[in-house]
C-alpha cells in the first residue's frame, strides 16, 4: 500500500521498497508467499495518515507487516506491505487499486 497523494513514479518507487523490506524481515512469510500464492494487489491510501491507521488496525489483527519512510521526503511514512492473511485482506478492502483514476 502506497500513498495516493504522491507522484505515479515516486507509488511504484514505494511499493518497491516496501515490498523488498518485507521480503527482508518476514523472509519465512515472503518464501511461502513465492511457492505457494505470488499474489500481489498494490492499492493506495489517501496520505500518510491512513496508512498509519492501518498500521494500528494490523497490530490490533496481529498481521505481520513492514514500512518503508522515504528520507527525500524528510523520512515520511510512504509505504506499508502487509503479510497474505484473510485479516489483510479485510483490512484493504476499503482501498482502490494504486494509480487508478478516481
Amino acid at each position: 500500500m502506497t500513498r495516493e497523494d504522491l507522484n505515479p513514479g515516486a507509488q511504484i518507487a514505494q511499493s518497491c521498497h516496501v515490498v523488498s523490506s518485507f521480503m527482508q524481515e518476514h523472509a519465512d512469510i515472503a518464501k511461502e508467499w513465492m511457492e505457494n500464492s505470488n499474489y500481489i494487489a498494490v492499492l493506495a491510501s489517501k496520505d500518510e495518515q491512513a496508512l498509519l491507521s492501518l498500521i494500528e488496525r494490523a497490530k490490533k489483527k496481529g498481521v505481520k507487516f513492514s514500512i518503508f519512510v522515504e528520507p527525500d521526503l524528510n523520512n515520511a511514512l510512504t509505504a506499508v506491505a502487509l503479510e497474505p492473511c484473510p485479516d489483510s485482506k479485510k483490512l484493504c478492502s476499503s482501498f482502490r487499486l494504486a494509480l487508478k483514476n478516481k
